[in-house]
């Protein structure tokens, strides 16, 4: 495993009595809000709760991210490129890790990966995403910050430097551990699962309710049960419907109706759906939820962008910055960033409009056009252009009393 060989270089903890934090014999460590695996596996067999984490995590995925000088706004060339764009380490592509991570920190509130340095100038090599459930943050008593990996195998525990480890973290009410969105939303989760599994069972019965079987004589309890048994393998499940019935001695078939309750009930999933839209986040319409309207939708997934997207990558920024770069380089002002127009790319409008705006403002040249849709530079292209119908106000006057004097001059030619 690559990232065995990776951590083995970290000191092993010999006291695993330190406080809060995780064995696999102690589940005391489990204080941070992260779900056990099984029960993160129970959620998202919810067709919702799956949708809205494959949605976020696809698009935390295709963002690229660089390096940029904060001074100049220019991308830099810098060896984090070959993390960051090519590999993050011999095992995943970089859409493949980020995808991942994003995953792991919708799924159990934190998502961490081990910074692999180089021997001689301590630059990053390789980013090595851990399962949360074998990593733990941990105060010691001098208020530093640690990290703590419990082997899966074996059990011994190693103790990792913060700035060695990537940690991105859901909501928080400490500022050190993550609180899954899972968690928070289990009861919503809970309530859309019954209703998921009363639906299933409720079809695999051809949408027919319960009945009475009822006869003239009186039957122990092993004859009832044997009735009870040959009723429904007989009548039973789609395969058998409309299949007819045939009764002996004296027996009779009353069907119990279904209640309008429990046929509303049985319709009414949507509205979970809708809960879970709220607890991630996500746009309902993304869902195929709710009401459908073109202008809606193009407003929602702005909003998207915006109010759930842009909180995540400005974390991981933060974060990549921090521990990615060195200091010398964050004073000169270079910092990691990743390019949110990528999740733009699918909306041509909206894409054309903010293009168009930003090149009319003077902001874009056609060559950083170029260069967001991935297209080859043009002749003339660094050249930005502006309107000259909004001047400064200092010059308002100036301007206005030239441009009349040549206009009056043209008419008197």
């Amino acid at each position: 495993m690559i990232f065995d060989k990776a951590v083995s270089r970290q000191k092993p903890i010999k006291n695993e009595s330190s406080p809060g934090i995780l064995t696999l014999t102690n589940p005391d460590g489990w204080t941070s809000g992260q779900m056990l695996g099984s029960s993160v596996e129970y959620s998202m067999k919810l067709s919702a709760v799956n949708a809205c984490v494959e949605i976020i995590s696809n698009t935390m995925g295709k963002l690229p991210a660089f390096v940029l000088d904060e001074t100049t706004k220019e991308h830099i060339k810098h060896p984090l490129l070959h993390l960051l764009q090519e590999r993050p380490n011999e095992a995943m592509t970089p859409s493949v890790y980020k995808k991942l991570m994003e995953c792991n920190r919708l799924k159990t509130g934190n998502a961490y990966a081990l910074i692999v340095r180089s021997g001689y100038n301590a630059r990053p090599q390789e980013l090595i995403p851990i399962p949360a459930p074998y990593m733990q943050p941990w105060v010691d008593s001098g208020g530093k910050l640690w990290y703590i990996y419990t082997n899966p195998r074996t059990g011994e525990m190693r103790k990792l430097e913060q700035w060695d480890v990537l940690h991105y973290k859901a909501y928080s009410a400490d500022g050190i551990n993550g609180v899954s969105i899972l968690s928070r939303a289990k009861m919503t989760i809970e309530s859309g699962l019954a209703a998921q599994k009363y639906q299933g069972k409720f079809y695999e019965q051809n949408a027919q309710p319960s009945g009475i079987l009822t006869i003239d004589t009186e039957l122990k309890k092993e004859a009832k049960e044997k009735v009870r048994e040959q009723w429904d393998k007989m009548h039973s499940g789609v395969d058998n419907q409309f299949r007819t019935a045939v009764l002996d001695l004296g027996m009779k078939y009353q069907p119990i109706s279904i209640s309008n309750k429990d046929a509303q009930f049985v319709e009414s999933h949507e509205v979970t759906v809708i809960d879970i839209a709220r607890f991630f986040g996500v746009p309902p319409y993304k869902l195929y939820a709710g009401k459908q309207s073109y202008n809606s939708n193009e407003q929602n997934s702005i909003e998207y962008v915006t109010s759930t997207i842009h909180p995540i990558v400005e974390q991981c920024d933060e974060e990549d910055t921090y521990k990615l770069l060195f200091d010398s380089e964050i004073r000169v002002g270079m910092s990691i960033r990743r390019n949110m127009m990528a999740e733009l790319k699918g909306d041509t409008t909206s894409r054309g409009n903010w293009y168009k705006a930003m090149r009319e403002a003077g902001v874009f040249s056609p060559d950083d056009i170029c260069d967001l849709e991935d297209m080859p530079h043009i002749a003339g292209g660094d050249t930005r252009y502006a309107s000259l119908n909004y001047v400064p106000l200092d010059l308002f006057r100036e301007l206005s009393i030239n441009r009349n004097s040549d206009t009056k001059g043209g008419n008197g030619n």
